[in-house]
């Protein structure tokens, strides 16, 4: 049976925690953007939202999209 090794060749612990550090700041930075988003595109009256030519309803996907991209 062959076995397969999940650990990447030439890295260190200390790179592969850095690296998780990193993805997890990375995370918390883009949820905090998108709970901004969120927070004030809430905020926002039914008229001012009518201005800016956004649905109450597609304000998650608005703030989804600031935070994380397509």
């Amino acid at each position: 049976m062959a076995y397969a090794n999940t650990r990447t060749a030439g890295t260190s612990l200390a790179e592969r925690f850095g690296t998780m550090m990193s993805r997890i700041s990375d995370y918390k930075a883009k949820r905090r953007v998108y709970h901004t988003t969120l927070r004030e595109l809430d905020m926002l009256s039914k008229r001012e939202l009518n201005d800016l030519g956004i649905n109450r309803s597609d304000i998650q996907s608005i703030a989804r999209e600031a935070a994380y991209g397509k």
